[in-house]
């Protein structure tokens, strides 16, 4: 399933700190979800809804008029989409209480935002599908909703690291990304001195995704600078 379908997804986010809502917006902005709503209450997050029509709702167990869980059943009951809730509310009874209501995943502030982004990303995975999940390449083609390469009608798994290359490439198809950026992507927050493992993977990802790796026309080096991939009808 490619990353730009998902991102295309409207996300509604209920929280009554502005703090924590501008935060989470920059978090989704950065990477690449631009159409959200915000709401400071449940009586605005209703209202929201009625028109905008989320695909995913983030909330807040605590609004200032209501329980997030009452809000989670209002919402679905017109519309069964999926629902993260991101809150104080750590006890495992809230948990359970979240969970057996239909929540789809509950996080307890505070959190990491890359693993805000991997609940976010599993969640749109689980719930929507693509019409064409495959992404064409020159001599290839990638199903990210499977996790591998489909080439010369052979199916070649990708590994972790690889797929997570290929995620932020393909995020920025035919833009340049930086070693440094995909050393993040694939090692974390501190990606220092990964240039020769990241050199390694692509290699490696080439002789998946080339039909000849030694001279590669899809995952191109721009000497100095980072690599690009090159999707076919983009």
């Amino acid at each position: 399933m490619s990353l730009e379908y998902l991102k295309q997804k409207r996300i509604l986010l209920v929280d009554d700190e502005q703090e924590l809502l501008n935060l989470v917006v920059s978090i989704l902005n950065e990477d690449g979800f631009w159409n959200i709503q915000t709401a400071k209450t449940a009586k605005e997050a209703i209202a929201i809804s009625e028109t905008y029509h989320p695909e995913l709702a983030i909330l807040d167990v605590m609004l200032p008029d209501g329980s997030g869980f009452g809000l989670m059943e209002r919402l679905k009951s017109n519309s069964d989409y999926p629902v993260l809730f991101l809150t104080a509310c750590g006890e495992d009874g809230d948990k359970f209480r979240g969970f057996g209501l239909g929540a789809d995943d509950y996080m307890v502030k505070p959190f990491l935002p890359k693993e805000l982004l991997f609940r976010i990303h599993a969640i749109l995975r689980r719930s929507y599908k693509e019409e064409n999940p495959l992404v064409r390449l020159s001599g290839s083609e990638i199903d990210f909703d499977r996790a591998e390469v489909v080439k010369n009608g052979e199916h070649l798994s990708l590994t972790a690291k690889e797929y997570e290359i290929l995620s932020v490439l393909y995020r920025n198809a035919g833009r340049i990304v930086t070693i440094d950026a995909l050393c993040e992507a694939a090692w974390g927050d501190n990606p220092f001195g990964y240039e020769n493992s990241l050199m390694a993977h692509i290699r490696r990802i080439r002789e998946k995704i080339e039909g000849n790796p030694s001279h590669p026309v899809s995952l191109i080096t721009v000497k100095g600078l980072g690599y690009k991939l090159i999707v076919e009808g983009r």
